[in-house]
Parts: structure tokens; C-alpha cells; sequence
């Protein structure tokens, strides 16, 4: 019995295929524009991604893999948060998300001291000095203290900024923030201040 949705040619079929076939392709093209947008994403913040990551962890190679997490989950919901989102901000709120966490599962590995370990007391001139003396005395902060002075300070954001990407409170960060750069100064000693 032959199919009464088709002509005696079978013209409609072959409408249907055609139109599937232009379908796939409309698809294929899309799928290929979203992740064109998703690799000139990634190339444009990565190394501003991981050198954040690095200041929160010290570690070049775990700050890869957070920089990679952070991305991988943003390509998850890649379709939803391109066209609808500050994207700048939601991957740092990403990657501090991804370093909260990594720091939550680290903890129990780690050695706690009372005590900073003594310290030379010498004026830092050299540059590698400085940054090795920084990276250490923010070490020393809680991971959330050194969330805030990360992108307050190094990434230069602003405390609503801040606020929004920690989702905590505009006072709430300058509260942290005041404190945290106490904490530092008081932990780097009068010697680091610089003239």
C-alpha cells in the first residue's frame, strides 16, 4: 500500500530530508559560532585567570588546573551565560569558587604553625625579594582575605565588584579588605614599607 502523504513522484519525502539536512547544518554551523566564542574567550583571559589563581595558591601548576576547572564549567553552561552574563566577573566568581573549594579539601593536608617562621630583618630591594616576601605574607591570610586583597588590589576591581564576584556584602569587603591589609603590613614588618 503506498504512503497517501506522498505524491506519485515522493516529493514530499523528499522536502522533509531537505529540510532536516538544512537543519543539521544551521546546527553544525551554530555549534561551530558558540565555540569560536568560547576559544576567543579563553584565549582572552586566560593568563589573567591563572595569574589570579596563582596569587591564590602559589603553585604555577595547581593554578592551571583551577584556571582549567573554571573553564570547563563555564563551557558547561556555555549556551546560557554567553549573551546573558558579565563574563569577566562570573569567571573569577568561578574561579574563586574553584579555589574555596580546593582549599577546603587541602586543608586537612596542611601543617599549621603558630608561629610565622623568623624573618630576616632587612630592607627587600630586590624585586624577587618583594615577590617572594608578598606571596608568603598572603599565604599567611585566611583564603577569603586573600580573595579580597587578590581582586581588590592586584586585579584592581572595585569593592562592589568584589562584593558581587564573593558574593558577600559591599561592607563586608571593606571590612576584610581594612583588616587584610593590616594583617599584611603587620606581617611584613616597617622594613617593606617602601619610600
Amino acid at each position: 500500500m503506498a504512503d497517501t502523504r506522498t505524491d506519485a513522484a515522493g516529493s514530499l519525502p523528499d522536502a522533509r530530508h531537505g529540510l532536516v539536512a538544512r537543519w543539521g547544518v544551521a546546527r553544525r554551523r551554530e555549534q561551530t559560532a558558540r565555540q569560536a566564542e568560547f576559544t576567543a574567550f579563553v584565549e582572552a583571559t586566560a593568563p589573567r585567570l591563572r595569574r589570579t589563581a596563582y596569587l591564590m595558591c602559589r603553585d604555577w601548576h595547581l593554578a592551571q588546573d583551577l584556571t582549567q576547572i573554571t573553564f570547563a564549567k563555564m563551557y558547561a553552561a556555555w549556551g546560557r551565560i554567553r549573551h546573558a552574563t558579565n563574563l569577566e566577573a562570573y569567571s573569577r566568581r568561578v574561579l574563586m569558587n574553584a579555589v574555596f573549594d580546593q582549599k577546603k579539601r587541602r586543608s586537612d593536608a596542611e601543617l599549621v604553625l603558630a608561629d610565622l617562621p623568623e624573618a630576616a630583618h632587612r630592607r627587600l630591594d630586590d624585586t624577587v625579594e618583594l615577590h617572594v616576601a608578598l606571596l608568603q605574607a598572603l599565604a599567611a591570610l585566611p583564603i577569603r582575605d586573600q580573595a579580597i586583597l587578590v581582586l581588590r588590589h592586584w586585579e584592581d576591581q572595585s569593592v562592589e565588584t568584589v562584593a558581587g564576584i564573593l558574593n558577600v556584602s559591599v561592607s563586608v569587603v571593606k571590612t576584610q579588605n581594612a583588616r587584610a591589609l593590616n594583617r599584611l603590613r603587620a606581617l611584613l614588618g616597617e622594613d617593606f614599607v617602601r619610600t
